[in-house]
């Protein structure tokens, strides 16, 4: 069902895109947003992963210092018939957990050293579950495509926003791109990129109870992964990371961001509470299929 809801949404997200851009500029627009989306795509695609690992001081794990870490992501690998990714650690004092990556074969997890101290062995196999299950289920590529997507929409309402300031825009003026109405083209420079945050947060949530299933369902302990979360939640509100963004927080296995009114209504996130009901209901599955 996620898998289809992520496809839906991200159907209506190119639409979005491809609307705005024939509202602009008619067909011409239209051609010029998806050719805009695709350069934008194939940057992050390539480089994305480099950026974000610099972004929170990752440096490569040593595996004689980080034995366990590279014991339990072998053995998630091998079960999970993934190529091993490069390991990283993160350079911050909250547990938390992250991976990136354009392909499962040019993939990486990073954790700070403080949730392999905290948490119990079964519990940091939950969690490197849930990462490599986003790199297996291609949530990177997805989640990455989103955002350039929805960065294609912000640039397209910026210079809609330009356009109701001097009047419209030039070109083929169909009934159908609202003419050179300069209200028209305001509000569509208001509500696009609001609505386009709207999708792209959507499919972050979506993929995020996906890779909780798909972790789940590899260790065959819903439980663990219940606690593991709980855990970094708790470390998350005490010690909130201040230097990050919406965009970034969304790798993160549980938002690192300090909570807010304005966080919590635009999360990446499902709630801890929706999280631990969607695995209580997978446990109980998992029982009964034995």
């Amino acid at each position: 069902m996620n898998y289809f809801k992520t496809f839906v949404l991200m159907f209506a997200l190119t639409l979005l895109l491809m609307g705005i851009g024939r509202f602009i500029g008619g067909v011409n627009g239209m051609t010029f947003a998806l050719l805009f989306a695709f350069v934008m795509n194939f940057g992050v695609y390539w480089f994305s992963d480099k950026i974000i690992l610099k972004m929170y001081g990752a440096k490569e794990a040593n595996e004689a210092e980080y034995s366990t870490y590279f014991k339990t992501v072998r053995n998630l690998t091998t079960k999970a018939d993934l190529p091993m990714p490069k390991l990283y650690v993160l350079k911050m004092p909250v547990p938390n957990a992250f991976a990136t990556g354009r392909n499962p074969e040019h993939s990486a997890v990073a954790v700070s050293p403080s949730l392999l101290e905290m948490l119990t062995k079964d519990e940091i196999e939950a969690v490197l579950a849930h990462e490599l299950s986003h790199i297996k289920n291609r949530d990177i590529l997805i989640a990455t495509s989103a955002a350039a997507i929805a960065g294609a929409i912000s640039h397209l309402a910026y210079m809609a926003q330009w356009a109701a300031m001097f009047g419209g825009m030039g070109g083929n003026r169909d009934n159908d791109r609202g003419g050179s109405n300069p209200i028209v083209f305001l509000a569509l420079a208001i509500l696009a990129p609001l609505a386009a945050v709207v999708v792209q947060l959507a499919i972050s949530r979506s993929r995020e109870y996906s890779a909780d299933e798909s972790a789940a369902r590899l260790t065959e302990r819903p439980q663990s992964l219940i606690n593991a979360l709980q855990k970094i939640s708790e470390g998350a509100k005490k010690n909130p990371i201040l230097n990050t963004t919406p965009s970034t927080a969304s790798l993160f296995i549980v938002n690192p961001m300090k909570e807010s009114f304005f966080v919590n209504l635009f999360s990446t996130h499902p709630t801890l509470g929706r999280r631990i009901a969607s695995l209580e209901k997978i446990s109980e599955n998992l029982i009964s299929g034995r």
